[in-house]
């Protein structure tokens, strides 16, 4: 495991972009606050088990970084109005002895497609708007149970990206356009835009962010910060707003690996209502940050899906990457992932006909809104701000999908499957290998409407999408001020191992910086 310096406690609150005043810090007249872009959740718990922090000072400062800079990045739709309130009680249980764990007292931000009690879900869409939940996510009691502080609701690509083929990703009706923290015109990637890029900004310590493919990774990438897509059937679904049950999961997005580790250490758990929780070994690890190693990689033999002539800053990453991966002592073996093509070709209209199935099935269970994806087009043909930008083609699509019991669809659903697993389970095997590292992203693109996500260059997270393998994004490094990640995926219930090899490449290879909110063009 590795060792965790204990963070001092500084007299200023940092921030990206410099140091907020006293009057809009949030940490009162005490001056206390915490250098937040560096500090992992192990440092926070030991400065408040220490006395020099406390749940309710660490929750005002990030609140009021959300009131000083989110005007700038658009991550966050709504602040929970009880976040100080929960922060409070958290630091009575740790006066008394009876912290809930490594979350404990840890502010967390969830993206507007996961059920919250009270405060609205809405997916981006202002169809969705008129009534919050009854009930939050089985994921969102499981924060609750570690004693997590949700601080409020991201925004994100409207529809988790599903909605247009030609959508601008971190576009909703309700939220508006998130920008990259680090380059303000440039974009976030999606679906979990703004899950990404609230954690790269510091608007929170940790987020929750959903992939049906890519739209974990792809933002954690694009805006230097870890994303971990768990193997499908880690983290419930249930109280999730869906695109398809054979894809679709929950992860975390941090800053640091060891933050992703124990967040997804409290989010796995079986739930009678998710048949796929009940798939995962028995002997699957529960505490992942435990697992973590400074000697991971020795020995470690990992292939290397390059991607390479696509982007001449992603080829030098890699590279440099690479050099970090040998000098740590792994085996590189170059691989290249087969079946892409096929794979691709049945996924999307497999996706449209479970999104069929799956969207109508969840909004059953929901009060006030939009009953069916009928009632969703027809609203957005009236709605004066949801075809402001980009059409809904993938909506009008679903309304005539073939069932799930239509023999085309179930072809391509196992050819997906299928092909993605072996693709994944093949090149390991042929190679001997225990992980695979491939670029995340490209550069980010200017954002733009009309032409969809335009300067979209390249992306690695199909084979472990469709699969339902796990997947980890980390910083690699930069092209000019925008981030560059790679990621880490093996094979299924293999979440310990990528977090692993994440975690020494981040401790190996510390390029992140914080963003300084650039205006860009």
């Amino acid at each position: 495991m590795r060792i965790l310096r204990v963070v001092s406690i500084l007299v200023l609150l940092a921030l990206a972009v410099g140091p907020v005043p006293a009057s809009a810090s949030g940490v009162g007249e005490d001056r206390t606050g915490v250098a937040l872009d560096a500090a992992t959740i192990p440092e926070l718990q030991a400065s408040m088990d220490r006395g020099r922090l406390s749940s309710v000072r660490l929750t005002k400062a990030y609140l009021a970084r959300i009131r000083a800079l989110d005007g700038k990045i658009h991550a966050v739709l709504a602040v929970d109005r009880t976040a100080v309130a929960q922060a409070a009680a958290s630091d009575r249980r740790r006066d008394r002895g009876d912290t809930l764990g490594p979350l404990d007292g840890i502010p967390v931000l969830l993206k507007d497609n996961v059920d919250t009690k009270g405060q609205a879900t809405t997916a981006g869409s202002r169809a969705m708007r008129a009534k919050p939940p009854a009930n939050d996510a089985w994921l969102v009691r499981r924060l609750r149970a570690a004693g997590a502080v949700i601080l409020g609701k991201t925004n994100l690509s409207e529809w988790a990206n599903f909605r247009s083929t030609n959508g601008t990703s971190g576009w909703s009706g309700v939220g508006g356009q998130t920008n990259n923290p680090y380059v303000l015109d440039r974009n976030p990637c999606g679906s979990s835009s703004g899950s990404g890029a609230g954690v790269a900004a510091s608007l929170a310590q940790v987020a929750i962010g959903t992939e049906t493919d890519g739209s974990i990774v792809c933002p954690a990438g694009a805006n230097g910060v870890v994303g971990h897509k768990p193997s499908l059937g880690l983290v419930s679904r249930t109280g999730i707003v869906p695109i398809s049950a054979e894809q679709d999961t929950a992860g975390p997005m941090a800053r640091h690996v060891v933050d992703a580790a124990i967040t997804l250490s409290a989010l796995q758990s079986r739930d009678p209502a998710d048949p796929a929780t009940g798939e995962y070994p028995a002997d699957q690890p529960r505490d992942y940050a435990a697992l973590l190693s400074p000697d991971a990689l020795h020995g470690a033999r990992i292939g290397v899906w390059r991607q390479a002539g696509l982007d001449a800053d992603v080829d030098r990453v890699v590279e440099e990457s690479v050099a970090t991966l040998r000098a740590r002592g792994a085996i590189v073996v170059d691989v290249d992932m087969p079946y892409r093509d096929e794979i691709g070709a049945a996924e999307l209209p497999a996706l449209v006909t479970e999104f069929a199935r799956d969207l109508p099935a969840y909004l059953k269970g929901r009060r006030g809104v939009p009953r069916t994806i009928a009632e969703i087009v027809e609203f957005n043909r009236r709605d004066p701000v949801e075809l402001s930008k980009f059409g809904q083609e993938l909506l009008e699509q679903a309304l005539t999908a073939p069932g799930t019991d239509d023999p085309e669809y179930l072809l391509q659903r196992a050819t997906a499957t299928s092909l993605a697993r072996r693709s994944i389970d093949e090149t390991m095997a042929e190679h001997d290998l225990d992980a695979i590292v491939s670029p995340t992203n490209g550069p980010a693109w200017q954002t733009t409407y009309g032409d969809g996500d335009e300067g979209f260059l390249l992306e690695s997270s199909a084979p472990a999408a469709v699969s339902g393998y796990p997947n980890i994004a980390v910083p690699a490094g930069y092209a000019g001020e925008l981030p560059i990640g790679v990621s880490f995926f093996a094979g299924r219930w293999q979440d310990a191992t990528v977090l692993a090899y994440a975690a020494e490449f981040e401790t190996a290879n510390p390029v992140r910086h914080a963003p300084r909110l650039l205006s860009g063009d």
